[in-house]
């Protein structure tokens, strides 16, 4: 019996910034790894101390906010769509987050800590796609939630 290798891609930020229209301080994975066509992946979002939200969330004890954390989910998400879809005729001009279901924060992401978003499709009709994503820190669970997203493509 012969075992099929299974071939995993990845996207440096270059790449990332060629297939989402998000620009820092807005973009939330650094780069993206183990690219299973648009089946799964994982996105990579290093927290530094410097990055904006952390002036006023909190000052004397930052914390990575939440809704960021999905925001994440969302464009890791999004990301491995616009790669999937993208050729010669078709190019994906935006990305809409569509729902948010099923969300829990576990624990709090600080700077220093890793992001890593591990998203696996659940369902796609036409241009929408649907997600199951958690963010995990050295492997802990920290956020999870299911996500949509729509695809506007020319």
């Amino acid at each position: 019996m012969t075992e099929t290798v299974q071939e995993l891609g990845a996207a440096d930020i270059q790449k990332v910034l060629e297939l989402l229209p998000h620009r820092y301080p807005f973009l939330m994975i650094d780069k993206i790894i183990e690219i299973d066509r648009d089946e799964s992946c994982i996105g990579i979002k290093n927290v530094t101390v410097n990055e904006p939200q952390f002036t006023g969330h909190f000052p004397n004890m930052p914390v990575f906010p939440g809704v960021l954390l999905i925001e994440g989910m969302a464009q890791t998400a999004g990301a491995i769509c616009c790669r999937h879809i993208m050729s010669d005729t078709v190019q994906t001009k935006q990305v809409f987050f569509m729902t948010i279901d099923k969300c829990k924060f576990r624990k709090p992401v600080v700077p220093g800590d890793q992001v890593r978003f591990h998203m696996k499709k659940l369902n796609q009709r036409k241009t929408m796609w649907w997600f199951r994503g958690e963010a995990r820190v050295d492997g802990a669970l920290v956020a999870e939630a299911e996500i949509g997203a729509m695809l506007v493509t020319a």
